[in-house]
Formats: structure tokens, sequence, C-alpha cells
């Protein structure tokens, strides 16, 4: 797994270097949290992280460097209606998620569903797909084992 996300973090780089970007110690930093985390986490939770080993970033440098990453498609953008954004850099293509409706976490599945889906949609419907998302909302294994939910 440490070779994949080393191979994920060298990817990140290049596509920004490509972008005549700079790698700044604190954008090297945000890189290496993007790509060696399984976590999706929001900007806010991004920076807090950054700022223990360099207090003197800006959330601007978060911002930019997320947006840029998303729009080279090496990041994925999960809103949520209430406006908080997560983000995925580990598999930036689309999957499926997994989101706690107690602790808001957000998990890959372990599977892929459908991987043509979005062809054979598009071919039926005539919609020009340009993204989608797969979501699935419940209760994780640790909320679950916090308290006590009865069965349905």
């Amino acid at each position: 797994m440490d070779n994949e996300m080393n191979n994920r973090l060298e990817t990140l780089i290049a596509k920004l270097r490509e972008s005549d970007c700079r790698i700044t110690p604190q954008r090297l930093a945000l890189l290496e949290m993007l790509a060696h985390s399984d976590e999706h986490l929001s900007a806010a939770q991004l920076y807090e992280r950054l700022l223990e080993r360099f207090p003197t970033t800006s959330l601007a440098t978060v911002y930019k460097t997320l947006s840029l990453l998303k729009d080279l498609g090496e990041v994925t953008e999960i809103s949520f209606s209430d406006g908080d954004t997560h983000y995925d850099a580990s598999n930036p293509t689309p999957h499926i998620h997994l989101i706690c409706t107690q602790c808001h976490r957000i998990s890959d599945a372990p599977f892929v569903a459908a991987p043509n889906l979005a062809e054979e949609l598009a071919a039926q419907t005539g919609y020009k797909i340009t993204g989608h998302r797969f979501d699935f909302y419940g209760i994780c294994p640790d909320c679950q084992a916090n308290q006590s939910i009865p069965n349905q």
C-alpha cells in the first residue's frame, strides 16, 4: 500500500508541475496528506493539519491547490447540501461512498458496481454524462457500537 500511496503522491506532484504550479513545502505537505490518507477531509480539516507543520500557511493555499487538483481530475469533490465539502485524492475516479449519518465519516466502498453504468445510461437517455456520485447513507460500525440501535 505504501508504494501505491507514493505513486499517487508522485502523480499529484507531476500534474501540478505540468500546470506550472510551484511545489512549495506547504503544498508538498498537503499533497502528502491527500495521497497518504484514505480519509475524505474537508478543506478546513486539511488546513488544520497543515498548520501543525506550517503555522504560517494560508487557507487560500489549501483551496487553490484543491481547486487546481479538481480541475486536473486528480481530486474528487464531495459536496453536501449543508455546504460542507470533502475531498478524495486517493481515488479520483467516480466510485461508491458510504456516508455515516451520525459521525459523517465518508468511506470508499470495497467494490465497484456496474462499471459501465454511466455509458449505458448515456446511451439510453441521450444525456452527455459529465460526472456522477453514488452514495449510500447509514450508520457506521463504530457509531453502531457506541449506541443501542434496534434491529429492523
